[in-house]
């Protein structure tokens, strides 16, 4: 199943008390619409999973789905390393009215392949939603290999993974190995283009935030057979990709934010704001670019 070529990891908009400022997550909302997001990805890890409640999550899928009104596909993040948790999430994230959920690897408490796919199956069923898998073994120390994935795949409402490895084989081998319905993404900014040569739907990005266009058309261009000029367009586009992950993410990319007029606050602890020095790189990276936004 696919959402589109280039869908958003959607930061979370702070107030300066650090709380959620729903006004501001509108604004956000019509912002990435309109600069080439094809769906939006809410509470992932850019949107600050880990530091949001409970109910915080529920409000902004809530939020996010009357805002969007079902111009795009919004993808809540409901997954964690507590399974029974995962499944009264995704439950929450249904009832909210959300097109699909996100389900992270369980990250620490580090299964094995077999009590990964019983926890991603075991989520799966409890749901009619489409889920997305999202192995992300840089983050959760548990890395679904990819005969995982395919296995998972065979359960019907299974329809996504967001591969965030780094791994191109790992890709290569979903896509070889899962039926055509069955869409893999990339969960890593820079390989867009060399994941979407090799079969991947998309991407789903943080550097969308701000060259989603720019995005779009690369993905374009290769369409139409112009593949060395997706290639320049990609290298173009590295530094920013490289850029919005300078600093601990989210940090990077709301200052990206706001130096294109889009206010979306600080971070919440443990991470931390970015220091003058880092806020003029990621300034000057945007003034420099032969991107304009």
């Amino acid at each position: 199943m696919s959402f589109g070529k280039v869908l958003t990891a959607m930061v979370t908009p702070f107030d300066d008390q650090n709380k959620v400022d729903f006004d501001q997550t509108s604004i956000l909302i019509e912002h990435l619409i309109s600069s080439g997001s094809d769906g939006l990805v809410i509470t992932g890890t850019t949107g600050e999973s880990p530091t949001l409640t409970r109910s915080e999550k529920i409000s902004l899928w809530k939020h996010a789905v009357q805002t969007v009104h079902q111009r795009v596909p919004v993808i809540a993040g409901t997954g964690s390393n507590n399974t029974s948790d995962t499944i009264e999430m995704s439950r929450q994230a249904e009832a909210a009215g959300v097109d699909a959920v996100m389900l992270v690897a369980p990250y620490y408490n580090k299964p094995d392949q077999e009590g990964l796919y019983r926890h991603f199956k075991a989520a799966a069923e409890s749901v009619s939603l489409p889920v997305m898998i999202y192995n992300v073994p840089g983050r959760s120390a548990a890395k679904i290999e990819p005969e995982t994935v395919i296995r998972l795949s065979k359960i019907s409402n299974i329809t996504s993974v967001k591969e965030a490895s780094g791994d191109l084989n790992a890709i290569a081998s979903i896509v070889a190995h899962t039926d055509p319905g069955f869409s893999v993404y990339s969960g890593d900014d820079h390989l867009t283009l060399p994941a979407y040569v090799i079969g991947a739907a998309g991407i789903i990005s943080v550097a969308s935030h701000v060259i989603g266009d720019e995005m779009q058309r690369m993905l374009r261009l290769f369409d139409l057979g112009r593949g060395r000029k997706a290639g320049a367009l990609h290298r173009e586009l590295l530094p920013i990709y490289e850029g919005m992950f300078s600093a601990p993410s989210p940090a990077p990319v709301k200052e990206a934010l706001r130096c294109i007029g889009i206010e979306t606050g600080g971070v919440r602890l443990p991470l931390r704001a970015l220091n003058k020095e880092e806020k003029e790189d990621i300034r000057s990276l945007l003034n420099h670019s032969s991107v304009q936004n």
